[in-house]
């Protein structure tokens, strides 16, 4: 079992040490309880009071919570990040030993780079091209042409499309599915629907995460473009020709319908909508559950819909709101009712002092 001393860790990251530095860490743990001989850290003003009852052999706090401690700690601006690069050192799935299963379908013409792990049942169909050290799971399937940069990891029982370019670093989670066909139908007259072949593909750039049963279409002509450093969440859908700037994050079960442009360093909220042919631009958050019908142009925050409330509350709300239209119209009268008042008292006022 590896450890590491504070005074190691503090070294390779960057941090400093508050306490006895040569207190050994096997292992990472939640700061209440916590456990013996494992790192922990405080993730937010709320579990403050957890600090010093804590079992956890250290903690990675900033400098204002030092105070607060009763073991040793790593001091940290951001605990949080500090201790997700920490956590990289103890993640066995981090670590892998090379090889090809042996019931492996792989294409005589598949380029495969020096270290790849090749699981179970895993098909790699023709002109596919896979990155040094990449580990592919099984059940996956590669088809034709795709190609994976270096160090890429496919869990299991992914599906990789036709032509798929995924870049460095990439790591796809269980069932997704990359490069399907978009969602592309003709109306016939009689109300059937002819299928529009999608010609497109996916491209996939560096270190992007993509969440179990994820779905991302192949564009229609050009594209689907999802930029580095994406981080994608489970049971997302990206439509055909969308493009999503590097750096965004989408939380769960959200969806983006076919040739919208989303921005960078953007925060999207589980089960938000977005509608097709959009643009969002740079910076934007959108809380969960909104639904974007328009362009949004400026960087800021935005939400839709209603927060949950107790069930009577709720049907008395949604029911006002079913009379909104009512009362608009009525409104409308009573304006227009006000309107014709005043300008006949003003017409009677003027024949008054004309007389």
């Amino acid at each position: 079992m590896t450890t590491y001393t504070l005074a190691e860790l503090a070294a390779r990251f960057e941090l400093s040490v508050a306490g006895d530095a040569a207190t050994r860490i096997e292992g990472l743990c939640a700061l209440d309880p916590g456990e013996t001989g494992k790192l922990a850290y405080l993730s937010g003003t709320q579990h403050r009071a957890a600090l010093p009852a804590t079992q956890a052999a250290a903690v990675i706090v900033s400098q204002r919570d030092v105070a607060a401690l009763a073991t040793p700690a790593l001091l940290a601006n951001d605990p949080a990040l500090a201790f997700a690069r920490i956590a990289k050192l103890f993640d066995p799935s981090q670590t892998f030993e090379p090889g090809i299963s042996t019931d492996a379908l792989i294409d005589a013409s598949a380029q495969l780079g020096a270290g790849c792990l090749i699981g179970a049942r895993v098909v790699i169909e023709a002109g596919v091209v896979i990155g040094a050290g990449s580990r592919i799971g099984p059940g996956c399937i590669l088809r034709r042409g795709a190609r994976l940069g270096p160090g890429a990891r496919l869990e299991a029982a992914v599906v990789i499309g036709e032509r798929v370019i995924i870049g460095a670093r990439v790591l796809v989670q269980p069932g997704a599915v990359v490069g399907s066909r978009g969602f592309g139908n003709a109306r016939l007259p009689d109300g059937r629907w002819e299928e529009v072949p999608q010609l497109g593909s996916v491209l996939i750039g560096d270190d992007v995460e993509i969440g179990a049963n994820t779905t991302i279409d192949r564009g229609a002509l050009g594209d689907t473009v999802i930029e580095n450093g994406v981080k994608l969440d489970n049971q997302i859908q990206i439509a055909h020709n969308c493009h999503v700037g590097e750096h965004t994050a989408i939380a769960g079960s959200s969806g983006i319908a076919g040739s919208t442009t989303v921005g960078k360093r953007c925060m999207i909220g589980g089960a938000v909508n977005i509608g097709g042919h959009l643009h969002i631009c740079d910076d934007v958050v959108l809380l969960g559950r909104t639904m974007v019908t328009g362009h949004i142009t400026e960087p800021g925050v935005y939400g839709s819909g209603l927060p949950f409330a107790p069930a009577a509350e709720w049907r008395k709300t949604v029911a006002r709101v079913r009379r909104l239209d009512k009362l608009d119209t009525r409104i409308k009268r009573l304006e227009a009712a006000s309107k014709l008042s005043a300008t006949t008292d003003s017409t009677q006022n003027n024949n008054e002092r004309d007389g």
